[in-house]
């Protein structure tokens, strides 16, 4: 009698903890539902264009973007998920090694940008400058300058004049364009009870110099913008940054426990 409840004791006993293995579960499951919006949304914003994407603007197109982020995200979390519901050991290390490499990426790049400040300018300066050039051609990108510029109060890269790269804003006397030497309404400061966005504020604004710039548009570069924004939301940066960090380390942390625990399974097994 003593020796059945031995067995069946032994036969109930699990090293695999239920409480790690399900919340890695719905973990996973919640970022993997979330990899699937990022991709719908990419996809939609892909197709809805007016015009076809340009290719030299496929790298920093904002739906291309998503779409890369969201099916390695896909990738990843899907590992996750059914390594966790069916304790594979294979899928749960390659969710593990996966979200190691993401974080240790980050790390590095977050690294180089701090301690080679001036390059990392000069990368994102030639991002913009593809973005400028291209403001016309692809409607994400000029939804995200626009953007970018309402909201950190900058027109252009390193100043208003930068707009000249664009094929419609160059100043040279040979443009035609009717948009010649002028700049995008973001860059204009808003009016005291302005309720239509005048579209038009920006024309002829690279004819004039910086203090009379000033009078209708924010004439200071986005670099210099960010760089002050960064500097006096240092707490937001950070928090988002912890925000960011913490649910990969919990992944690989819990993976990892998990793993621990199914190999000692297996062990007591045999």
């Amino acid at each position: 009698m003593d020796r059945q409840v031995s067995l069946t004791t032994t036969e109930m006993f699990s090293f695999v903890n239920p409480w790690i293995r399900y919340f890695l579960f719905f973990f996973s499951f919640l970022f993997w539902v979330f990899s699937l919006l990022i991709v719908a949304i990419g996809v939609y914003a892909n197709v809805q264009k007016a015009t076809d994407a340009v290719r030299d603007t496929f790298l920093i197109d904002p739906a291309v973007i998503l779409i890369v982020v969201g099916v390695v995200m896909f990738f990843i979390t899907f590992c996750g998920c059914i390594g966790a519901l069916r304790e594979n050991i294979r899928l749960l290390k390659i969710f593990s090694f996966s979200l190691t490499l993401v974080f240790l990426t980050q790390m590095v790049i977050a690294i180089l940008g701090f301690f080679y400040s001036d390059q990392t300018r000069d990368t994102l300066g030639k991002f913009v400058k593809k973005a400028i050039v291209h403001y016309r051609d692809d409607l994400d990108l000029q939804n995200l300058m626009d953007y970018i510029q309402n909201e950190f109060k900058c027109c252009g890269w390193n100043n208003y004049t930068d707009w000249s790269w664009n094929l419609y804003f160059n100043c040279t006397p040979s443009n035609p364009s009717t948009e010649r030497c002028a700049v995008p309404f973001s860059c204009c400061t808003p009016l005291p009870g302005e309720t239509v966005i005048n579209t038009m504020c920006g024309f002829g604004v690279q004819t004039q110099n910086h203090m009379d710039a000033t009078k209708s548009i924010y004439p200071e570069g986005c670099a210099d913008r960010a760089v002050i924004w960064i500097e006096s939301h240092l707490l937001l940066v950070g928090a988002l940054t912890l925000g960011l960090a913490l649910p990969q380390i919990a992944g690989i942390v819990l993976s990892q426990i998990l793993i621990s625990e199914i190999q000692k399974e297996i062990g007591s097994v045999m």
